[in-house]
This record gives C-alpha cells, structure tokens and sequence, in this order.
C-alpha cells in the first residue's frame, strides 16, 4: 500500500478508472500526471486519493528529487484522425522513450499503453507475439505513434523489463472529455432516449460484414483498470492484449444498450465519413492466449451487456463518474 506510483495520463479515461481501482485497492501514494488545459477532465479526479498533481512538463524535474516504485504510463494523444505528426512523435513517441530510459536506468517498474491500433487493417491477425511486430502495418499516424514505441523496447533489447498493453476498443465511464474520440456507447445513449433510435455506419465491406455486422472487440474500463493493475502485482514482462478475446458486432453492442435503457430495438444506417473509410477497422478481436496462460485465465467481472447496463444506468443518464 505504501508504494509510491506515478501514472501518467491520470485525469484521462483510462487513467483516472486505474486511479479509481487503485484507491479501492488502499493505494493514495500516487504521483498523478497530466494536463487539464481547458477541459473537465479535472471532474475525473473528484473524490480520488493521491498525493500530487503535476504537469507532465514538470515530471522530470519530479523525478530528478523522487524515486517511485512503479509508472504506469498512459498519457498519450489517442485522437486516431490527428494528422500533425510531429506533434503526435513528440507526445507519443519521444516522451515515452524518455520516461522508459529513467524507468529503466533506476529499475521502476514500467507499464505503458500501447494500442490495438498498431495491428492496422487486421490482415495479419491480432496476435501479440514479439516476433510479429516489425510486420505490423497500422493505418493511422496515432497507431504509427504507438506501434514505433513498440519498435523501440524491441530494439532496445528490453521486452524482458517492461509491460505493454495493446488496448482495444475500450468503453466506459469518465470519457466524456474525449469528444469524436469517445466510445459509441457514449453517443448512443442521448440518441435512445431522446429519439428512440441509434444510427450505425453501413459497411465498408459488404460481401465480409453486413450493416452493423462489423465487429470490434470490446472491453469495459472497469475490467481494463483491473488488468492493467495486475501487473503490479506480478514480475511478467512483455507486450500484452488488452481485450476480451470475443468479437461484438455493432448490432449486438446498440441491442445491449436499447436493453439497458428499456427501449425497443429500432437501428438505422448511414454511409461512413470519407475521411474514416481507409483507416477503419472493421474486425478487431484480441489475441489473449498470452494473457490467459501467464496473468489471468478469467480477469472479467463484465460481459457485455452487463458493462453496457452498468455504464448507461449508473454514470450516463446521470453525468456520473467512476
């Protein structure tokens, strides 16, 4: 309990349910970083227990006084349509190298956040096998970002000292600051009460995937601050998917939420944005044979449908958060 733990994008989604599940845990000796600037991220952090709040600009001036146990480093631009590149190899790539060579030089524990965007179209699987990597082809600058990261603990030699975590497609509560870039389940729901309706994009790929038929592999935060957690608890290394190892399709994910919200199934289909269609993933299914055998054979407290009424009824119809 006493173990000093400084995470990175902690106001964040991701960030802040790992700082929820942390203090439910007993842990408050938490370095949390991050920059709010003008959002209400700074609502995420309301009723949570840490130490310090600081600027990821002033992190290694932290770090040069303080030696933490363990990072968990999530901060990261995650906007898959951001087209600045150096922006994105500046936040994404550079920062991570420097956090990771400090990790590593003084033997702290180093979990980052990959992302399942690094497997691009899908053409080559989903696997998480090391070997694999320099073949990975990601359809966007954002997965680049992150699958360069990926290259770079390989070709340092240092898969066996770090953890990283290809997230996939990961809904739940505190996303509300992530604009176009927040989970469907987010947008669907106004749309259920208020019209009764929910609008799915029409496929990309007829003759694989019908309307609504696309499927994506997708994973509650509760469950994913839960796994990312664990490995604070155990001494594996590596890359790892973070999923359920289960495809949803789209249909399956707005009939849960109609569910949850008492509604009837009404979903109608519009074309997809031209700027979406060439990097849009219209199958994602993690891999988690390596996750399973070494970590947790069944690490999920939500299936589907239990993650969705959970998210609708306890923190969207009430502007809640976790």
């Amino acid at each position: 309990m006493s173990k000093l733990i400084v995470i990175t994008g902690a106001a964040g989604f991701i960030g802040s349910c790992v700082v929820r599940y942390l203090n439910d845990k007993g842990f408050t000796n938490l370095l949390l970083v991050d920059d709010i600037e003008c959002t209400d991220k700074w609502k995420n952090l309301l009723g949570k227990q840490f130490v310090d709040f600081i600027s990821k600009y002033k992190l290694f001036e932290w770090l040069g006084a303080n030696r933490p146990d363990a990072i968990i480093h999530l901060g990261a631009c995650s906007d898959t349509l951001e087209t600045n590149g150096d922006y994105l190899m500046e936040n994404n790539y550079r920062y991570s190298v420097r956090l990771a060579e400090y990790a590593l030089k003084n033997n702290t524990r180093f979990i980052y956040a990959s992302s399942a965007a690094t497997y691009g179209d899908g053409s080559l699987g989903f696997n998480d096998d090391h070997d694999l990597l320099d073949e990975l082809r990601p359809l966007n600058l954002y997965g680049f970002s992150k699958h360069l990261f990926d290259l770079w603990v390989k070709q340092q030699g240092v898969l066996d000292r770090v953890v990283g975590l290809k997230y996939f497609n990961v809904f739940g509560p505190n996303e509300y600051h992530k604009g176009r870039m927040a989970s469907m389940v987010l947008k669907m729901v106004p749309n259920v009460l208020n019209e009764g309706l929910i609008r799915l994009f029409k496929s990309s790929e007829p003759e694989k995937f019908p309307d609504g038929g696309q499927c994506r592999d997708f994973i509650y935060v509760k469950d994913v601050a839960k796994m990312t957690c664990s490995f604070l608890d155990n001494d594996f290394s590596g890359i790892f998917n973070i999923g359920r190892g289960e495809p949803t399709t789209w249909n399956g994910l707005a009939s849960s939420l109609f569910k949850a919200l008492d509604k009837p199934t009404r979903i109608e289909y519009a074309e997809m944005p031209s700027d979406l269609i060439k990097q849009y993933q219209n199958y994602t299914c993690a891999d988690m044979t390596k996750y399973f055998a070494r970590v947790e054979k069944s690490p999920f407290e939500y299936n589907i449908e239990e993650a969705t009424c959970d998210y609708a009824t306890k923190y969207l119809v009430k502007d809640g958060r976790w």
